[in-house]
């Protein structure tokens, strides 16, 4: 990691040890790389001084861009709004003449003599508030940035911009930072400084182009890290935890065991030397972030969680999360379009093909637990047939390739999160007819392996000619659903594919939450009163109903902490968490009258459907269900 290395490396040795070449430009007179400088030691009012030296223009004006959108998010984000001070400087220190264009784009008038650019950025965690989440205000929390004394989160897009004609030219980032903070970056780190007082040191980093200043996170402050091989693979896991609640050593023991099960299903992809996991824990504090869950880079993933999760929970939210992300590795590192090869940060094209990039590794996140035993045959059908569910409250006859490359419309970005439900299903039926069709003997993780053979990370793939390419790989039959189902609207009946190995969709008592029934949430606000009361869904949970609750009782207090609307989310988020075994104290309010409800929770049912093995089913259906969960 040398996240203390004294050794600084000349800048000539930076060119000669990467066996790169610096693209020219007609508009750039230099070939040095792009130097590029943050300050963590002159942070004023959270905000972080930012210097950019691009080398000598040849043109009389240029454009400078902060990220509209970035790769993985399928939203705008607009980091352009969190620059303040913008200037453009020459060489005797005079400010140019610079014109706002938009939200995030400076044109930058008598080019040629300009030295430098200037200016700070805000971090995007402190505008979180409750109700900007889920709107295109506020970046999505893994992908936002932190600037605190003890932590800060650089994700680079947020900090780094670019100049229009200089998107593939090599930087070089300078990180200046108080020698006591840990640091972590999978970017290239080619020397660090320490200052002669010793107090600070300045770690310098390449990248061949601007993506990588993208595609590479960094963790600073008051950090816990652990490191662990999987295979040829360094995993490095870099923690913050406000309040020294949870350990990187206690949540490396999980990832350790759930990666070395991945890169074993895996098999033979092996497409990164090293992976990063960066963890932030948020507090409880207003400006906390609030939009948990992770952000997938090519080899690495940011992720944000609460840090008030007991062990347990944090283990499970982990393991679904992270597997996700890792499982990246395959697509869209080693598949991609050319929409994602050649992103454009201002005015993007989408690839048609999210059902690949997030549906198939959000599968291979789900088959590959009971592939390698980490869960039951039963609890992989349950997170189908959750799946399915979800599905079913979407638009099922929507598009998917359409609703892909349209993401941002808002017709369509409504439906974004149909690609963790159905977008995983689709490479189900995919994986399923792959068995069916060759006896077992190949499924979707030997299409995507082959797909990695032929394109790779550097060699991306026309969008438009991907289904006519995988059918010619496999068989008649996937070209015709995916033109059915994924090209087409029609919905797809999974009967049929459960059929082919012998299991079937059927009415039963199945395990829920503490906050659903029926597969509804059970708590709603009274509008009138403001108070949050239990609704009838309420009546489908057995625990609830065990204990004599009631719809319109009055939710007054929950383990000690008093429930109100502005509180009211993040209390549930717990409650979803809840595990049997746990002794909890709920405090409502009935015609009056306070009943407390004290207990250690036993495993809450509703009715629902599951998905069985079928008692019937023949030899060669059980053969085939043994390929599909074990080949």
């Amino acid at each position: 990691m040398n996240m203390h290395k004294l050794t600084a490396i000349a800048a000539g040795l930076l060119l000669v040890g990467c066996n790169s070449t610096k693209s020219v430009t007609k508009d750039f007179a230099t070939t040095s790389p792009i130097i590029t400088q943050l300050d963590l030691t002159k942070v004023e009012n959270d905000k972080v001084p930012v210097t950019i030296n691009p080398g000598r223009f040849r043109t009389d004006k240029v454009t400078y861009r902060l990220p509209r959108v970035v790769q993985g998010t399928y939203s705008v984000s607009d980091f352009g709004k969190y620059i303040d001070n913008f200037q453009a400087l020459d060489y005797d220190g005079n400010p140019l003449q610079v014109t706002k264009v938009d939200t995030n784009t400076w044109e930058i008038a008598n080019a040629v003599n300009l030295d430098k650019v200037t200016y700070l950025v805000n971090d995007t965690f402190d505008q979180e508030k409750v109700g900007g989440i889920g709107t295109e205000e506020v970046p999505f929390s893994p992908s936002g940035t932190n600037i605190e004394d003890t932590n800060y989160v650089l994700n680079l897009h947020g900090f780094i911009g670019y100049f229009d004609s200089l998107k593939s030219n090599q930087y070089k980032l300078d990180v200046v930072a108080p020698s006591k903070f840990l640091r972590t970056s999978a970017l290239q780190e080619v020397g660090s400084e320490t200052s002669e007082d010793g107090k600070t040191i300045t770690s310098s980093y390449f990248a061949p182009r601007y993506f990588d200043i993208t595609d590479n996170p960094m963790f600073y402050g008051e950090l816990d890290v652990e490191e662990f091989q999987v295979g040829d693979i360094k995993i490095v896991l870099s923690v913050y935890s406000p309040k020294k609640k949870h350990s990187a050593k206690k949540i490396k023991a999980v990832m350790e065991k759930m990666m070395q099960a991945q890169k074993s299903y895996l098999g033979s992809i092996n497409s990164t030397p090293r992976y990063d996991i960066y963890l932030y824990l948020a507090g409880n504090g207003e400006t906390a972030p609030k939009g948990f869950g992770a952000l997938e880079h090519h080899t690495s993933t940011v992720v944000v969680l609460p840090e008030f999760m007991k062990d347990e929970q944090l283990a499970e939210s982990m393991i679904d999360v992270v597997s996700h992300e890792f499982f990246h590795i395959v697509t869209p590192l080693s598949v991609h379009s050319e929409d994602v090869h050649y992103f454009d940060y201002n005015q993007p094209t989408f690839s048609k093909h999210l059902w690949m990039y997030e549906g198939v590794t959000e599968y291979f996140a789900t088959l590959f637990q009971v592939n390698k035993d980490l869960v039951s045959e039963e609890e992989f059908f349950a997170k189908v047939m959750g799946k399915i569910n979800s599905a079913a409250r979407m638009n099922d006859a929507m598009s998917f390739t359409k609703m892909s490359e349209n993401i941002l419309e808002k017709e369509y970005h409504d439906q974004y999160i149909n690609v963790y439900q159905k977008g995983a299903l689709i490479g189900m039926c995919i994986d399923i007819l792959m068995r069916e069709e060759s006896n077992g003997e190949r499924g979707i993780l030997s299409l995507m392996k082959e797909l990695s053979n032929k394109y790779g990370k550097n060699k991306p793939f026309e969008d438009d000619n991907l289904i006519a390419e995988i059918t010619k790989m496999t068989y008649p039959s996937i070209g015709e659903f995916l033109n059915t189902h994924v090209v087409g609207g029609t919905p797809i009946d999974y009967n049929v594919f459960f059929n082919k190995v012998g299991v079937g969709v059927v009415e039963d008592k199945v395990q829920t939450t503490y906050i659903q029934g029926g597969g509804a949430f059970i708590v709603s606000p009274d509008m009138a009163t403001g108070n949050i009361i239990f609704n009838e869904n309420v009546k489908k949970n057995s625990y609830w109903s065990e204990n004599g609750v009631l719809p319109n009782d009055i939710i007054k207090e929950i383990n000690g902490e008093k429930l109100s609307p502005k509180n009211a989310n993040k209390v549930f988020q717990g409650v979803f968490r809840w595990q049997p075994g746990e002794k909890v104290e709920v405090k409502l309010e009935r015609d009056g009258k306070e009943i407390i409800i004290k207990n250690a929770l036993t495993p809450a049912f509703t009715k629902g459907k599951a998905i069985k093995r079928v008692e019937t089913a023949t030899a060669k259906q059980k053969e085939l269900l043994n390929a599909w969960l074990k080949g």
